[in-house]
């Protein structure tokens, strides 16, 4: 158990030491502690992107990649965060969303892209 000097310490440095949020790929906003996030494969597992690239997205904001594209879409064509800020719909999202706190959480519906 570390003494009340240790304590100080580690509070001191934490207070001196500006944390900085880690940033969404997608939409650019910073994801604050507590805030819902997950890491995006740019190729998807299924198509062999499983020991491949990963980054860091709000839940929502991968959640709307998911809703907007196919696996084989994100395979083919949208594998880096530009491409994917690139996407029409996803463009739409990421102007929508910023508009919104960080920490903003919103219920996506179901899957959106068509099918044939």
């Amino acid at each position: 158990m570390p003494s009340r000097r240790e304590k100080r310490q580690t509070e001191a440095a934490a207070m001196a030491t500006p944390r900085t949020d880690p940033v969404c790929a997608l939409c650019r906003r910073p994801i604050p502690p507590g805030v819902p996030q997950s890491a995006h494969h740019l190729i998807p597992k299924l198509k062999g992107g499983t020991h491949g690239p990963q980054v860091l997205l709000h839940h929502i904001c991968h959640r709307e990649i998911h809703a907007t594209l196919s696996e084989a879409e994100l395979a083919r064509a949208y594998h880096t965060p530009d491409a994917l800020r690139a996407h029409p719909r996803l463009e739409r999202f990421i102007a929508w969303v910023s508009k919104r706190p960080p920490g903003f959480a919103s219920k996506v519906p179901g899957k959106r892209r068509g099918r044939g």
